[in-house]
C-alpha cells in the first residue's frame, strides 16, 4: 500500500475556503438561524408559561366549581329542610283547621239535637197534657154523672185547697 503524502497547498486552500465559509455563515446565516432559534425558544417558554398559567387557572376553576357545588348542595339541603318544615306546618294547620271545623260541626249538631230534643219534649208534654185533660174529662164525666158525686168532688177539692 501506498501512503499518500499530504499536500500543503490543498490543505491551505481548504483552510481558506473553510474560513471564508465560516465568515459568510456567521455574517449571513448564523444570525438568522440563532434569531429563529431564540424566537423558537421564546415561543416554547411562552407556551410553557401559558400552559402553567392555564394549569393554575384550571386548578382555580376546579376549586371554584367545587366551592359552588358545595354551596349548591348546602342550598339544596336548606331548601329541602324548609320544604319539610313547610310540609309539617301545612299538615299541622290542616289538622288544626280540621279539628276546629269538626268541633264546630259537633257543637252545632249537639245544639241542633238539643233544640230538637227540647221541641220533642215540649210536643210530648203538650200531647201528654192534652191526653191527660181528655182522660180527666172522660173520668170526671163518668164519675160526676150524679149530683151527689159532683158535690163530694167539690168538697174534697175545697178541703185540699184549705189544707194547702
Amino acid at each position: 500500500m501506498e501512503l499518500i503524502k499530504p499536500d500543503f497547498g490543498l490543505f491551505f486552500w481548504q483552510v481558506i475556503v473553510l474560513l471564508i465559509l465560516i465568515f459568510l455563515m456567521s455574517k449571513y446565516a448564523w444570525r438568522p438561524i440563532l434569531g429563529s432559534i431564540r424566537k423558537r425558544e421564546e415561543s416554547i417558554n411562552d407556551a410553557l408559561a401559558s400552559a402553567e398559567k392555564a394549569k393554575l387557572e384550571m386548578a382555580n376553576l376546579k376549586a371554584d366549581n367545587e366551592k359552588m357545588l358545595q354551596e349548591a348542595r348546602a342550598e339544596r339541603d336548606e331548601m329541602l329542610r324548609e320544604a319539610q318544615q313547610m310540609k309539617k306546618n301545612i299538615i299541622a294547620e290542616a289538622t288544626e283547621d280540621a279539628t276546629v271545623k269538626s268541633n264546630d260541626i259537633l257543637n252545632k249538631a249537639q245544639e241542633v239535637i238539643q233544640a230538637e230534643k227540647k221541641a220533642a219534649i215540649k210536643e210530648i208534654k203538650a200531647q201528654v197534657a192534652e191526653l191527660s185533660i181528655n182522660i180527666a174529662e172522660k173520668v170526671v164525666k163518668k164519675e160526676l154523672n150524679s149530683d151527689k158525686a159532683q158535690m163530694e168532688l167539690v168538697n174534697k177539692m175545697l178541703d185540699d185547697v184549705k189544707a194547702n
